[in-house]
C-alpha cells in the first residue's frame, strides 16, 4: 500500500473513482430530464425544448461514454471525446432541421410548459455544473464533461428567454430563433471537442 501511495497510484485511483461516481449522478439527472423534456416539447409544440431535451439526451450518452474511458489511457480518452463532439453535431443539425419544419409549418408555443420546463432544466444543470466544477481541468474526458455541461446552463436560460419572447409577442418566432442558436452552440461546441481530439488522437501518435 505503501508503494501504492509512493508511485501516485493511490491517488490516480482515488480521482478516477470520484470522476466516475460524479458522472453516474449527472447521467441519471440528465436521462430524466430528457423524458420530461422532450415530452413537453412535443406537447407544447416548442422547437427549444426539444433542442434543450436532446441536448440532455446527448449529455447522458457523453456522461456514459466518459465514465467506460474514466481509468483509461489518454488515446482511449481522445477517442470518446471525438465521438462526443459527433453526437453533439448531429444533435445540431437535427435541431436546424426542426427548426425550418416549424418555420414552414408555423405553431405557436405554450409559453406557460416552456418557462416551467425551462426553469426545471436550469436547476438540474446548475446542480450537474457545480459537481463537475472541480474536475474541469482533470483530463480531456473530463474537460470535454464539463464544457457540456456550461453549454447546458446557456441553452436552459436561452429556453427562458423563448418562453417570455413568445408570452410578448404571441408569436412562435422567439422559440424558433432560440432553437437555431442552441443549434450554432451545439456545432460550436461540436467542433471545439473534434479540434481538441484530433489534437490529442496526433499527439499520442507521435
Amino acid at each position: 500500500m505503501a508503494d501504492c501511495c509512493n508511485n501516485k497510484a493511490c491517488e490516480i485511483e482515488a480521482l478516477r473513482n470520484r470522476q466516475s461516481a460524479t458522472l453516474k449522478i449527472v447521467l441519471a439527472i440528465n436521462a430524466v430530464m430528457f423524458i420530461i423534456e422532450l415530452t413537453a416539447g412535443l406537447v407544447s409544440g416548442s422547437v427549444s425544448l426539444v433542442a434543450d431535451s436532446l441536448d440532455m439526451l446527448g449529455d447522458a450518452l457523453v456522461y456514459g461514454f466518459s465514465i467506460y474511458v474514466v481509468a483509461r489511457g489518454a488515446r482511449m480518452k481522445a477517442n470518446a471525446a471525438l465521438l462526443k463532439g459527433g453526437i453533439m453535431a448531429a444533435f445540431g443539425l437535427f435541431v436546424l432541421g426542426q427548426a425550418v419544419y416549424k418555420i414552414v409549418f408555423p405553431q405557436l408555443p405554450v409559453f406557460e410548459t416552456i418557462g416551467a420546463i425551462g426553469l426545471l432544466a436550469l436547476a438540474t444543470n446548475s446542480l450537474c455544473f457545480m459537481l463537475l466544477w472541480r474536475h474541469r481541468a482533470d483530463d480531456i474526458n473530463m474537460s470535454s464533461v464539463w464544457l457540456c455541461s456550461r453549454n447546458d446552463i446557456i441553452a436552459n436560460v436561452s429556453v427562458l428567454f423563448a418562453a417570455a419572447g413568445v408570452w410578448l409577442s404571441h408569436s412562435g418566432w422567439p422559440d424558433i430563433l432560440v432553437g437555431l442558436a442552441l443549434a450554432v452552440l451545439f456545432l460550436r461546441s461540436a467542433l471545439f471537442v473534434l479540434r481538441e481530439a484530433l489534437s490529442e488522437i496526433r499527439a499520442s501518435a507521435v
